[in-house]
C-alpha cells in the first residue's frame, strides 16, 4: 500500500519543494514543522507511522492549505525511491532540497547478525539515500537545491553491538563526500551528525541507550551538558539547505562537543 493526500496541482509551485524521509516522527517532523515555517512545500514520507503521519500533514495543511504531500512506501523496496521523487515533481512540479532522515536502528552482535539484518540497516541508511539522492539529482541541478542527509557520531566511532549500523551510516558519510563531488556546482550535499537528541525508543534498545543510567553517562560526556532538541537538529537542516551557500560535502557535528570527548 503506498499513497498521497491532497489534491493535484495543475501549476507548478512557485515555493521551493522539500522531499523528507522518515517525516512523521520525532526528528523528522521537527525538519518538516520547520521548513514549512520557512515556507517550503513538503513531500513527507513514512513507513508505518500513519496517524502521527495524518496528524502532522493536518496541522500544516491548517497553516497552509495544499502544501503537502504523503507518501507511504518501505524504502527497501527499490521502485519505490523514484517513484516518491516522481510523485513529489509530479504533485509540485519541482524539487530543491532532499533530507534522507529515515533510518533503521537495531543491534547486530558478531556471531548473531544476519544477512537479512545487514540488508535492511544497509537499505534504509545508505541504499535508499544513494538511488533517492540519483533520481532527484536531476530535479536538484534544476533549481541549484540541495541534499542534507542524517549520519551518525557511529559512522566515525563504531558502537559496541552495532557494526552493521555503524558500517551503513560510515557508507552514508562517504556518499555525502562523494556526492558533493559528483553533483557540483549545481547540487551541494551535506550531512548531520546529531549527539544525544531523542532517546531511543525501548523497541530499538540502543545498547543500553535507553537506561538512565547510560544517559547520565552519554550527558556527562557531552561539554554542553545536555541533551540536544529535535529543533535544533532542524535548525541545522534549514542552515544547510537555505543558508550554506558555500559549504559542500560536510558533515555538520550537532552533539554539543560529545565528538571531542
Amino acid at each position: 500500500m503506498h499513497h498521497e493526500s491532497s489534491s493535484e496541482r495543475l501549476v507548478p509551485t512557485s515555493r521551493r519543494v522539500a522531499l523528507i524521509t522518515g517525516a512523521a516522527r520525532r526528528i523528522g517532523a521537527a525538519i518538516a514543522r520547520r521548513l514549512h515555517a520557512d515556507g517550503y512545500d513538503l513531500a513527507l514520507h513514512y513507513r508505518s507511522s500513519a496517524q502521527d503521519m495524518q496528524r502532522l500533514a493536518t496541522e500544516l495543511e491548517a497553516k497552509r492549505p495544499g502544501s503537502t504531500l504523503t507518501l507511504q512506501a518501505d524504502l527497501a523496496e527499490f521502485d519505490r525511491l523514484p517513484e516518491l521523487v516522481a510523485k513529489t515533481v509530479g504533485r509540485f512540479g519541482r524539487l530543491d532540497a532532499l533530507v534522507n532522515n529515515a533510518s533503521t536502528f537495531h543491534p547486530t552482535p558478531v556471531g548473531e547478525t544476519t544477512p537479512r539484518q545487514w540488508d535492511e540497516l544497509f537499505a534504509s541508511n545508505a541504499r535508499a539515500p544513494f538511488f533517492l539522492a540519483q533520481a532527484a539529482a536531476p530535479h536538484l541541478r534544476a533549481t541549484r537545491g540541495a541534499i542534507v542527509n542524517l549520519v551518525d557520531l557511529y559512522a566515525e566511532r563504531p558502537l559496541p553491538r552495532h557494526s552493521v549500523y555503524c558500517m551503513a551510516k560510515a557508507a552514508l558519510a562517504m556518499m555525502t563526500q562523494s556526492l558533493a563531488i559528483e553533483l557540483a556546482p549545481e547540487v551541494r550535499v551535506n550531512a548531520i551528525a546529531p549527539g544525544a537528541i531523542l532517546w531511543p525508543e525501548p523497541a530499538s534498545t540502543q545498547a543500553g541507550d535507553g537506561d538512565a543510567q547510560r544517559q547520565q553517562a552519554i550527558i556527562a560526556r557531552t561539554p554542553l551538558a545536555r541533551t540536544g532538541s529535535a529543533e535544533e537538529i532542524a535548525d541545522a537542516v534549514a542552515w544547510l539547505l537555505d543558508g550554506a551557500s558555500y559549504t559542500t560535502g560536510q558533515v555538520i557535528r550537532v552533539d554539543g562537543g560529545r565528538g571531542l570527548v
